[in-house]
């Protein structure tokens, strides 16, 4: 039994398990930490100021995302990417996204509005060079096309693959101005096949774009 004390709670803050959840989920997801990576309960809990009962839920939460392997008594490894992997994410994203494309050009007049702000935010953040921002705008602006298909499981579906994409590919978004302007590019084409009455031309440009951001992480993939 974990007879660790833990702190109190500061009202209005998350509970201790999603808290341990975020934070270790953003760190596999951002490279913090490397795939391979033995991460320990006592480590989180110290960092967290957690007691390890928490930790040991948030750290099952990310196993069944498939980010952690937890190994007893020692940790849990985050999960190196493997090439399998990666192939399996690129299909499965293009087949969700293209889908979701033909489905939501029924309400393009309302989604060229909700895409507005994601790519406003993508152009800030490529004007600042922050990689981070730019792909968790990049995200949304994707995901709010898969939404508009009006499918949740097809949603939640595809929230899985872009946090799998994201570990797979950030780092290649570091330091390359010219990866970050195509993938602007793209996304400002995209929305400008809203606004217009080709509906062919809109789903070509939604896989031809999945397609070049797979043969980018193919390509520099570490």
């Amino acid at each position: 039994m974990d007879t660790t004390r833990a702190p109190a709670r500061v009202p209005g803050a998350p509970p201790a398990a999603d808290r341990v959840y975020a934070h270790v989920k953003q760190a596999v997801l951002d490279r913090t930490l490397p795939g391979g990576h033995l991460l320990t309960e006592g480590e989180v809990a110290d960092e967290l100021g957690v007691s390890r009962t928490p930790v040991r839920e948030g750290l099952l939460r990310l196993q069944a995302e498939g980010l952690v392997r937890l190994i007893p008594k020692r940790g849990a490894l985050v999960v190196p990417v493997s090439p399998a992997e990666v192939e399996d994410v690129l299909e499965a994203r293009e087949l969700v996204e293209v889908h979701a494309a033909r489905r939501a050009w029924a309400v393009r007049g309302e989604l060229v509005h909700r895409l507005t702000p994601h790519l406003l935010a993508m152009r800030r953040a490529a004007s600042a060079g922050t990689t981070w921002d730019f792909a968790t705008a990049d995200r949304a602006f994707h995901a709010e096309v898969v939404r508009a298909a009006g499918n949740e499981v097809l949603a939640g579906v595809y929230d899985s693959l872009r946090d799998r994409q994201m570990r797979m590919g950030v780092l290649n978004l570091r330091g390359s101005a010219d990866r970050t302007a195509v993938a602007l590019a793209d996304h400002e084409a995209q929305r400008a096949a809203l606004l217009g009455d080709d509906e062919q031309a809109w789903t070509d440009l939604v896989r031809e774009h999945v397609r070049r951001a797979g043969d980018r992480l193919r390509a520099v993939r570490p």
